[in-house]
């Protein structure tokens, strides 16, 4: 369903809520509001705009950081009165220079216990992970080592952790095996989120194939 800016929902002020979220790894970033001009602003120029409530006045994310957003969709939920504005951020969203401005925990809170556990969801703790480490770039990290000398780098560990599966393979060492599959999942997720790929895309190829009759099969020999 399309609809047009009139048809949502402003409040009183002018202004609807802007939860933005990034489009890989489904982090929440940061929450603003945005007014007609600004969302129309972000529809133009395709990196997000929003309304300051304390200065009254417009601004353009990383504008003086650098630390802009891309938008990637935007979504509206059932009352049309808040937006879900997917991104690829460059660089940590927050003013504080972290990833997300969602880092603390309210007192009291606990971990509800899943009712079945989801033996991938160390991916998705992974992908945002890896996420938080190619924006706030913390010192003395491997990944932001990664992230910091490129796509060469990476590309280089990637084929050399593949080289080391095979030979894991061909040992018919299973510990070896499990230890370099592991070093190549967490390369070449690292390689995704440099060529900002979520993972989620390689997932629906995945189920793309399945759909097609091939079981998830690649079409090479």
């Amino acid at each position: 369903m399309n609809v047009e800016i009139n048809q949502l929902k402003f409040n009183e002020q002018g202004l609807i809520p802007a939860i933005v979220q990034d489009a890989a790894s489904k982090e929440v970033l940061m929450m603003a509001y945005m007014n007609e001009v600004s969302l129309k602003k972000t529809l133009e120029s395709g990196e997000t705009w929003f309304w300051s409530r304390s200065r009254q006045e417009l601004w353009h994310k990383g504008a003086t950081s650098g630390h802009i957003q891309k938008v990637v969709r935007i979504q509206f939920d059932c009352d049309a009165d808040t937006l879900l504005v997917q991104v690829q951020p460059e660089g940590p969203a927050c003013h504080n220079g972290t990833y997300s401005c969602f880092t603390e925990e309210l007192q009291g809170t606990t971990k509800a216990a899943p009712a079945e556990k989801d033996r991938f969801a160390i991916l998705a703790e992974l992908e945002a992970l890896i996420a938080r480490r190619e924006a706030e770039r913390p010192e003395g990290a491997y990944t932001t080592y990664l992230f910091d000398k490129g796509v060469d780098k990476i590309l280089k560990k990637v084929g050399e952790e593949a080289a080391e599966v095979i030979i894991g393979a061909k040992n018919r060492d299973a510990e070896e095996l499990r230890y370099e599959s592991a070093d190549l999942l967490f390369h070449l997720m690292v390689l995704l989120r440099e060529q900002k790929l979520p993972l989620d895309d390689v997932m629906m190829e995945l189920r793309r194939r399945h759909s097609a009759g091939k079981g998830g099969e690649s079409h090479e020999d």
